[in-house]
């Protein structure tokens, strides 16, 4: 009997260790949900845990979510200033005289090339798609960290690697199915061990491909509003990064 007595006692805290951990990764998991069309069946569930992780250091995925309008320099070439709620986005090149007002999800919106408006239907509709496809790539820059559990994503734990920082990190595999420009493209991304933090990512042009076409750090962390984002980039850098509640009247508007 002091032998089942004694088996008990010591399995009782092992039980109800196992059950706040269980309870840990449920309470995490409902404050980050994954978005519709996630691929949970081939995903991992250590990936999964420290995406939830990185989404709770950056704010948390409520936070994310309330946050609407966004604004950001893309590589000293151009400023974007963009409407989460309503899709509703603002590009202006400072290479070139080129501005796109337009909403992502209508594909409705006005171009201004040269000085001159648009208003050709065909040519109209070319650079209104060059538009969705800048915001595409320049946003992704900006807010992948808050995407590692989006649709059409599958989601792996690679390893344990030292950034080019010299940090260790855990490492996901992120790859895509039928989203995006470019859905064959397979990016791993660095996750420090200490902060939850993004530190690095690595991008391959093809999910087979062995060698990488660039790597960059991410850093720079700063809060914006109620979320953190990064602006480092190694030899590029996001700039101006802003988060705002109110914008000009019109300025989705006006070309």
């Amino acid at each position: 009997m002091k032998n089942i007595q004694f088996l008990i006692i010591c399995i009782l805290p092992f039980i109800f260790s196992c059950s706040e951990k269980a309870n840990n990764k449920i309470s995490s998991t409902e404050k980050n949900p994954a978005a519709i069309g996630f691929n949970l069946a081939n995903s991992d569930l250590a990936a999964i845990q420290i995406a939830d992780h990185v989404m709770e250091a950056m704010g948390g995925k409520k936070a994310y979510d309330e946050t609407r309008y966004l604004f950001w320099n893309f590589f000293g070439s151009r400023t974007l200033l963009w409407d989460k709620h309503q899709g509703n986005v603002r590009i202006e090149s400072q290479k070139d005289d080129f501005t796109v007002v337009m909403n992502i999800h209508s594909m409705e919106g006005k171009v201004k090339r040269n000085g001159v408006e648009l208003s050709n239907p065909d040519s109209l509709a070319k650079y209104l798609q060059k538009g969705k496809n800048i915001w595409i790539n320049d946003s992704y820059w900006l807010v992948m960290p808050f995407k590692l559990k989006d649709s059409g994503v599958t989601l792996k734990y690679l390893s344990q690697e030292e950034t080019e920082a010299g940090k260790m990190a855990d490492v996901l595999e992120l790859n895509f199915d039928k989203v995006g420009k470019t859905p064959d493209n397979k990016y791993h991304v660095f996750v420090d061990q200490e902060t939850k933090l993004v530190s690095q990512w690595t991008f391959y042009t093809k999910s087979t491909d062995v060698e990488p076409r660039f790597s960059t750090p991410w850093d720079g962390y700063q809060t914006f509003g109620k979320i953190k984002l990064s602006g480092g980039r190694g030899i590029y850098k996001l700039t101006e990064i802003k988060v705002l509640e109110n914008v000009q009247d019109g300025i989705f508007e006006k070309i």
